[in-house]
């Protein structure tokens, strides 16, 4: 448990031994003592934390809320925990101010703990599924699957810091409409090489990878599928194409810093029957029922706004139904706690539909978690950048991590929640500047290190402070900077808890921000020997924390810049 966290727990059991003195006494009417909340008040010169136990406990004391907290406070012993002082305020809030031991505390915690900084067992070990990226394999990856490679990722990153076992997950699409959509294309680009006439659907894939996959495969075979039947011709060319995409999907990600526990394919569950088992599962509980020829799920009748078809009257599968049996495949047959899938925005009517069928199948359907990602807009000279996927000229995640540095994309596609859109600045991106919110963290990473540099060449080494010496930080933008630091652990639980790493890349940007306050404020190297270590001793546990989310993000936290 963090310092932060000890200190609230320590307070609370003050708090409740201090009402049942009182009511010891006959100071109190004897009542169980309500719940009541300790949290740190937006405005820290109210204190550091407020309690509201006066407010909530007027009604089970019988008794106006300030005289209740004038009574507790009475009675309170604050000597064993890190509060120094506690104040009423306004009808009876009660505001707490930290002593100088928990600062102390703080910055010992952070020493000791290093590395492991920041984590936590908030979650317990559960098992958790982070599918995300996804892409169609029929081409390469956008700028929307950068955004979600880049939030999946951290995401994951934050959820095992929080206590979770977690495994990243890619599904690859390697079945149905979008599959026969890419040998239309192929078969198109590769006829055109020797037929004249042949024009290519407008609902095909346009782009040059097309192009340039009929290219190398006319290269290797030549005109021998070009009379061929046509399915042979299809399936001789997928499976020509299709691996190549398949393998630069991984390379690409590589690239970009995401290795999967797992590529997961979609033809692997319509090839073990898992497919038709969805819909035999579903028939057999009573959930469909037939009309024009088509099986269709009762999906109203569990959440969703309408019915809908699983297999089409051709005897096909629609779409829904392999994802029916992916979910299946992680929640029951491999066992997870929780799957989380990250999307786009455009899956919004589809989750309902998801969750339907889970409930039917007899899955707790809250067992799947969907997070919508909202659209990105590429900036550049002021202005957004017209992107066009069907007409090819889409802009690839390849083409952007080769305009702007790596560590520039994972920080800057997770500066806001998934649910906002983004507009993903490409000059600022590449900017060496406070302007620069990846550049002004990193930079304050590197000053740090130069701190020590610097006076590691004048034969000053940082060495442990006593509590006393660390006691000399007392300067507002020293406090302020280390209540910063203390808050990283449940920062981390809350950004677990809502799905948002976005909140982590705030954090560390904020302190970063206040470090840089305190180093034009609070001169490191001075006359008085102790107060210097302390601060140094201070700047050590913030590069530690700068350094923790860096790495966990996959950023580089440099040393000199």
């Amino acid at each position: 448990m963090s310092t932060a966290n000890n200190t609230v727990k320590s307070l609370r059991e003050a708090i409740i031994n201090a009402v049942k003195s009182a009511q010891a006494e006959g100071l109190l009417p004897e009542a169980e003592v309500p719940a009541f909340t300790i949290e740190v008040p937006a405005d820290r010169s109210h204190g550091d934390l407020a309690a509201n136990v006066a407010m909530v406990g007027a009604r089970a004391f019988r008794s106006a809320p300030r005289k209740i907290a004038e009574i507790i406070m009475q009675k309170l012993d604050l000597s064993y925990t890190a509060i120094d002082r506690c104040e009423i305020a306004g009808p009876g809030f009660m505001n707490f101010f930290y002593s100088g031991a928990y600062y102390t505390a703080v910055l010992r915690e952070i020493a000791e703990k290093g590395e492991s900084y920041g984590r936590s067992d908030f979650g317990g070990g559960k098992r958790v599924l982070v599918e995300f990226v996804s892409a169609n394999p029929t081409g390469p990856m956008h700028v929307g699957n950068a955004r979600g490679g880049a939030l999946g990722d951290t995401l994951s990153s934050v959820l095992e810091a929080a206590g979770y076992d977690v495994a990243r997950e890619f599904y690859i699409n390697d079945a149905g409409n979008q599959i026969e959509k890419f040998a239309t294309s192929l078969e198109v680009r590769y006829l055109q090489k020797y037929k004249e006439g042949i024009e290519m659907p407008e609902d095909a894939y346009h782009g040059q990878d097309i192009t340039d996959h009929a290219e190398a495969f006319a290269a290797e075979y030549g005109d021998k599928f070009v009379e061929a039947d046509s399915a042979e011709r299809r399936k001789a060319l997928v499976g020509f194409a299709l691996p190549k995409n398949i393998e630069g999907l991984e390379r690409d990600l590589l690239k970009y810093r995401i290795k999967y526990d797992r590529w997961f394919r979609e033809s692997s569950l319509h090839n073990s029957g898992a497919v038709a088992d969805v819909v035999k599962q579903l028939t057999e509980k009573g959930h469909t029922y037939e009309q024009d020829g088509a099986v269709w799920f009762k999906a109203a009748e569990f959440g969703a706004d309408k019915d809908f078809v699983l297999v089409r009257s051709n005897g096909l599968p629609t779409y829904v139904v392999p994802d029916i049996a992916y979910h299946y495949d992680k929640l029951v047959t491999r066992g997870y706690d929780k799957a989380i899938d990250v999307l786009g925005a455009d899956h919004h009517g589809y989750v309902p539909r998801l969750k339907a069928a889970l409930t039917a199948l007899g899955i707790d359907a809250s067992r799947l978690d969907v997070v919508l990602m909202q659209m990105v807009f590429l900036v550049k000279d002021g202005e957004r950048v017209k992107l066009s996927k069907r007409s090819g000229k889409a802009i690839t995640l390849v083409t952007l991590l080769d305009e702007i540095p790596i560590d520039a994309a994972r920080f800057f596609f997770n500066l806001r929640e998934a649910n906002t859109p983004l507009e993903f600045d490409l000059d600022l991106a590449v900017e060496k500047s406070s302007q620069n919110p990846v550049y002004y963290v990193q930079y304050a990473h590197a000053r740090i290190c130069n701190i020590i540099k610097m006076l590691a060449e004048e034969g000053i080494s940082p060495r442990e402070c006593t509590d006393e010496e660390l006691a000399l930080l007392t300067a507002p933008e020293e406090i302020e900077l280390i209540n910063k630091l203390a808050a990283l652990t449940d920062e981390m639980i809350a950004a677990a808890k809502d799905y948002d790493p976005s909140r982590i890349t705030r954090y560390v940007y904020d302190a970063a921000a206040l470090f840089h306050k305190f180093y034009n404020g609070c001169r490191v190297k001075n006359e008085n020997e102790s107060l210097m270590q302390a601060r140094l001793s201070l700047c050590l546990a913030v590069r530690t924390v700068i350094s923790n989310i860096l790495e966990m993000f996959k950023i580089s936290a440099p040393e000199a810049m």
